[in-house]
């Protein structure tokens, strides 16, 4: 006889019991509990969580009288300004799916991504006003409903689009009855990768991922109520790492912020006492090597993610001694951004601040409410040995892992074979279960069959004082089949020569790890502030680029 399980016998799913995950929900809480608490900080605005979810209200309403619905696609092509925040809220109120495009694209790609996401509207800065002409015109007749949104504080630019942001508002409903998704794992968010060959991939993101990864990032962090965020990160960028959602659940201010310049950064931590941010290294980089002027008066410790590439040592050393205290994340867009930590544990307290750099540099384990994360060998799809050692691929799985790619069923099949999503990564796994990765698998150089890590190289000459930013790749090599380039880019006022810095480098690595050669000059950098290593692969086969 077949056992029954009574547990399964009149206990079903209801509306009393059963809710879709949003990060939508945290919004209308903050708003009935916390009305007053300043949502919003750009320029002279101070927008309160009761206005910012009105008008959240009204821009799904709005939305939602032309059409927009559930499936559908909005794009927005926006600096981090309060409207770029609001349409985190506002577009998936109505059911639709937010496209974030990154603005530092060219017209091309950003017809590609508006004709491939099918955007039936899209809200832009008239910042990007030549680029969203340029690709407008490529798209032709599916050429989505422009709405601009005006910034006193934007550039001066040609104004585009049938109507205004706040027109579009005025025609909203503020009372607007929106739902939460009939199934969590509806869209939330399309955002695509930055290939750097062939056209990109639109990565789709769930409800219920969001909300997960909205919750990981306070528990991870040990986010108080009520922090003070300055958006150093930009918001299209994986959604600014679900931080948008993050700070409606924790009733956080967000401090706006056009571009990224410490000039601007410090008076607004300054004066609004800002708690947390976030960036990629070379944010911190330009934090740390700005005049010291410009830090005068903030007495406060600023608590920093850092995440984007693996952070050199001497950036987290740097950051700690100026006030900024770093806690080491990583992820991909295809996680929601961040979706392991290197939980800092007790005993480093007391170790060495180099020691303490090494270890905080690690990628770390996984979020709390992501299922695991692992290295395994990509052909057997085993564990590596712990041992520090043994490089294997870094996989990711659980509910903070996307759906899929949108229209692409066999890179989909492919990132998720074997059960895990394949990252791409190289690492090594430690023996107290921490992550550390040693390499894009296409960024490893093997010199006469050994392998050397460019991320090793890297952070070798990152500890010199002249250094701003560094990036090692593989040069041809006659004899040993291909050996270390570096090129480096000096803090301003800076010099040193070539032979100063492979010295230099003797006395921190193994003979065969030292850059062959080192060429000076600015890195190009895509708008997260990775380092395009491809363009300086290219450069490889110019030798004028190099002599």
């Amino acid at each position: 006889m077949a056992h029954t399980n009574p547990y399964s016998i009149g206990l079903d799913k209801n509306p009393a019991n059963y809710v879709a995950l949003s990060p939508l929900s945290f919004l209308e809480r903050t708003a009935a509990v916390y009305p007053d608490r300043i949502a919003l900080v750009y320029g002279t605005l101070r927008q309160s969580w009761r206005d910012t979810a009105l008008r959240c209200r009204r821009l799904a309403s709005a939305l939602a009288q032309r059409g927009v619905g559930r499936g559908d696609t909005v794009a927005v092509m926006l600096p981090n300004v309060p409207a770029m925040f609001e349409a985190h809220f506002g577009v998936p109120m109505c059911g639709a799916v937010l496209n974030t495009l990154n603005t530092r694209l060219d017209a091309e790609a950003i017809a590609f991504m508006l004709q491939h996401g099918e955007a039936k509207v899209l809200l832009t800065d008239r910042e990007f006003a030549p680029v969203v002409r340029k690709a407008l015109a490529m798209v032709g007749e599916r050429r989505p409903l422009v709405i601009e949104v005006e910034d006193a504080l934007a550039p001066p630019g040609d104004h585009l689009g049938e109507l205004s942001y706040e027109a579009l508002l005025a025609e909203g409903d503020p009372a607007y009855a929106w739902e939460l998704p009939p199934d969590e794992w509806d869209a939330i968010a399309l955002n695509y990768t930055s290939g750097t060959t062939g056209n990109p991939k639109g990565v789709v993101t769930h409800h219920r991922g969001a909300y997960l990864n909205a919750a990981n990032n306070v528990i991870a962090w040990s986010l108080p109520h009520h922090p003070v965020y300055l958006w150093t990160l930009p918001l299209f960028h994986c959604n600014g790492w679900c931080f948008a959602w993050t700070m409606a659940l924790v009733a956080g201010t967000s401090v706006c912020l056009r571009r990224v310049d410490p000039a601007l950064i410090y008076p607004l931590i300054r004066e609004h006492r800002v708690t947390h941010m976030c960036g990629a290294p070379i944010v911190y980089s330009m934090l740390v090597s700005a005049p010291d002027g410009l830090r005068e008066g903030i007495t406060h410790t600023v608590q920093g993610l850092i995440a984007g590439a693996a952070p050199p040592a001497a950036v987290i050393e740097a950051c700690e001694a100026s006030g900024i205290a770093l806690t080491h994340v990583y992820g991909l867009t295809e996680v929601y951004g961040p979706a392991s930590v290197c939980a800092k544990q007790e005993a480093w307290q007391s170790l060495p601040a180099e020691e303490q750099a090494r270890l905080n540099g690690r990628q770390g384990v996984p979020y709390p409410l992501q299922e695991a994360i692992a290295v395994l060998d990509p052909e057997t799809m085993q564990p590596v040995p712990a041992d520090g050692e043994t490089m294997g691929e870094i996989f990711f799985r659980g509910n903070v892992v996307m759906k899929g790619y949108l229209k692409n069923p066999s890179a989909t099949e492919e990132a998720f074979a074997g059960g895990w999503f394949h990252t791409g990564d190289l690492a090594v796994m430690h023996p107290d279960g921490y992550v550390k990765i040693k390499d894009r698998s296409k960024d490893i150089i093997i010199s006469g069959g050994e392998n050397i890590s460019s991320i090793e190289v890297e952070d070798a000459l990152h500890r010199h004082p002249a250094v701003m930013m560094v990036a090692v790749v593989a040069m041809p090599d006659a004899k040993w089949g291909e050996v270390p380039c570096a090129f480096v880019e000096l803090k301003d006022g800076q010099s040193v020569e070539e032979a100063d810095l492979i010295a230099f480098c003797r006395g921190q690595l193994a003979r065969f790890k030292v850059p062959k050669r080192v060429v000076f000059g600015s890195l190009p950098k895509t708008s997260t502030g990775k380092i395009q290593k491809f363009q300086l692969r290219e450069r490889m086969h110019s030798a004028s680029a190099i002599d």
